[in-house]
């Protein structure tokens, strides 16, 4: 039977900045759980949660020397590289990658329901309604919902400033919401 040895926070803390791997392992044993489940509030995908969790950990081990303890507690120091490192992973190039690919697979899956609903919108004017706007509003319209991209997208593609993008957008959909 291996009985658990048991450190203060304070003891684990100077086993650490000691480059400690034992210390390490403690630390992952005791809190691995938890900050999985913090990931977990941010990511959905159990494989990609745990991956970030893997980073996190890293982070953490790279970053030992500049926990300090007159700021917080251990567990919140390594709750927030947990929680950032998530965010940071929702803002990454990859994150992004996978998101258009998986928003292209189900379209491919979907591609009926989606003429379909083309059908519709024309049965009920839509397109009608939006080639009322003016032309900078219309090319906002068409470009955020009919191809998918997103403002800041749009705003580099039209080469405007993005607070441009989104006043134009806001005020384009008023426009359409008074005239549905």
């Amino acid at each position: 039977m291996i009985t658990k040895v048991k450190y203060s926070e304070e003891q684990l803390v100077e086993m650490l900045k000691e480059s400690n791997r034992q210390a390490f392992s403690v630390l992952y044993d005791n809190y691995s759980r938890a900050l999985l489940g913090v990931i977990r509030k941010n990511i959905a995908d159990e494989e990609i949660s745990e991956d970030v969790l893997q980073d996190a950990f890293i982070k953490i081990w790279n970053n030992r020397l500049m926990y300090d303890a007159s700021k917080g507690r251990l567990y919140t120091w390594m709750l927030n590289i947990a929680r950032n490192t998530s965010i940071d992973y929702l803002r990454s190039k990859q994150n992004k990658m996978d998101e258009k690919i998986q928003r292209n697979d189900n379209n491919v899956h979907e591609s009926n329901l989606s003429n379909n609903v083309e059908t519709n919108i024309d049965g009920i004017g839509i397109k009608a309604i939006v080639g009322s706007l003016k032309d900078e509003q219309k090319i906002l319209i068409d470009l955020a919902y009919y191809k998918g991209y997103t403002q800041d997208e749009i705003a580099q593609r039209l080469n405007i400033p993005l607070g441009t993008v989104k006043t134009r957008m806001r005020a384009a959909i008023m426009v359409l919401r008074k005239l549905i």
